[in-house]
């Protein structure tokens, strides 16, 4: 938020405001990200089952299933609308540091100390070894977070902006009926 709004605002839409106002609906569907998400459930699955290391071959990638559902849910609902508003510079630099943060943390700090781990039935069976052997789920939940976060939080941001309830700016307004017209 401080990036977009202070830092980097002038990479921003101008007339937030307005433009908010203009909008009917925020609630839009956005057909690829249900089949991306569904091409990288599937993927990792199939991953999973034939590339896998023997003893990581058991199981279903549950926690992968689980962060591309998370970030799918704004996505499939909200990023038609919101990538417009999005300030790309702001989430790409905020996205390096939450990468640099977590990694130092889980690579130098979590897992070398055992402070906890992973139960391979649950992973996709990627695992990278310079980094303490950290399934590659780790750095997709950082993505993710950051991801679903910035479609919320502008989704909400519009909402407000737009100066109406929350339900008919998710919906849109209630229709005017046929006798009033």
């Amino acid at each position: 938020m401080w990036l977009s709004e202070y830092w980097l605002s002038a990479y921003s839409v101008p007339d937030y405001p307005g433009e908010a106002r203009q909008m009917r609906r925020l609630l839009h569907f956005h057909p690829t990200s249900l089949v991306l998400g569904g091409v990288l459930i599937g993927a990792a699955w199939f991953y999973k089952k034939h590339f896998a290391l023997p003893e990581d071959q058991a199981g279903f990638p549950g926690y992968f299933t689980f962060l591309v559902a998370g970030a799918l849910v704004p996505a499939v609902s909200f990023f038609s609308i919101a990538r417009r508003f999005i300030n790309w510079r702001a989430f790409s630099l905020t996205m390096f540091f939450m990468l640099l943060i977590s990694l130092l943390w889980e690579a130098t700090l979590a897992l070398p100390y055992g402070w906890w781990g992973f139960q391979h039935q649950q992973m996709i069976g990627l695992f990278i070894g310079a980094w303490y052997g950290l399934p590659i789920e780790e750095i997709c939940v950082w993505i993710a977070v950051t991801y679903a976060t910035v479609i919320v939080f502008e989704v909400v941001k519009l909402w407000q902006a737009s100066g109406r309830t929350a339900k008919e700016a998710l919906l849109g307004p209630k229709p005017v009926p046929v006798e009033e017209r």
